[in-house]
């Protein structure tokens, strides 16, 4: 865990840059500047595309030319880039970096040995946050690097908690999250789909099906998260003797709809071990 002399992150007035302006950084950042937690003043990225830099610059964020400008004027640095390059930049960057800086990683796959080892650079947190992140409810693990501080880890906490809910996790866990909150996403929209197929099947109108799917799965996760029962009794409030929802229950049951779902994640989480390097 960390030392005692790594100097803290001054909370007042510390510059947040986005090394990669892609989809993930602008969900951050907006989502950051909305919460209340930085204002966009505080704010860095660099990028080239007009497109790109137009989104940000839309909601206040400053847009550099380059990242080397974003390294210099920034105090909490977020890698947010493809795998496939993230060695690179975390090399590029090596050279300009002071130890007062904390580095954090959304980079999927990516370990934080190899990140520190790149980058020459140890007071790391790694992030695995998921696609939610784009309307404000993300679910996000993370894992604090060989000096990042308990306060660093708490910085971290708040600027995630600004795109949904924050957990921290052994790095060792991220594979299991990858394939369960990482890929869940897709297996639910998966579920969606095929539920208003089934109340096309039963005779209601496209739209209305849909509508009717996606918000029963948006009101049971609400139900879920806060009322407070675990899952099973929230189902068994649900099934009364001899009715509709045990039938359907029956046939999920039939189907062997939890164990599909349990070898959903465990698969997820095996590929992405073996997607990892090391």
């Amino acid at each position: 865990m960390a030392t005692n002399n790594v100097a803290p992150i001054p909370l007042d007035t510390y510059n947040l840059g986005f090394i990669g302006a892609g989809k993930m950084a602008e969900s951050i950042a907006r989502g950051v500047v909305k919460s209340g937690v930085l204002p966009a003043s505080r704010i860095r990225t660099a990028h080239h595309r007009p497109q790109r830099s137009s989104a940000f610059e839309s909601f206040g964020v400053t847009v550099f030319e380059h990242n080397h400008q974003v390294i210099h004027d920034c105090d909490v640095v977020v890698l947010s880039v493809k795998p496939q390059i993230v060695k690179d930049v975390a090399l590029e960057l090596k050279p300009l970096l002071s130890e007062k800086q904390l580095l954090v990683s959304v980079v999927a796959g990516v370990k934080l040995k190899d990140l520190q080892e790149w980058a020459g650079h140890t007071r790391f947190i790694r992030v695995m946050p998921n696609t939610p992140a784009a309307i404000g409810q993300a679910a996000s693990v993370i894992s604090l690097g060989a000096t990042a501080t308990e306060e660093d880890g708490e910085l971290v906490s708040r600027l995630f908690g600004a795109i949904g809910k924050v957990w921290r996790a052994n790095e060792k866990l991220f594979d299991a999250i990858t394939g369960l909150s990482g890929s869940g996403p897709a297996y639910i929209y998966l579920a969606i789909e095929a539920l208003a197929d089934g109340g096309v099947a039963a005779g209601l109108p496209r739209e209305l099906a849909l509508g009717l799917a996606s918000q029963t799965v948006l009101g049971a996760a609400s139900m879920a998260i806060n009322g407070g029962k675990h899952p099973a009794q929230l189902k068994d409030d649900v099934a009364s003797p001899g009715g509709t929802t045990i039938a359907g229950i029956h046939e999920l049951e039939k189907a062997g709809f939890r164990g599909i779902l349990m070898n959903a994640v465990v698969a997820a989480a095996k590929r992405g071990k073996e997607l990892s390097p090391n």
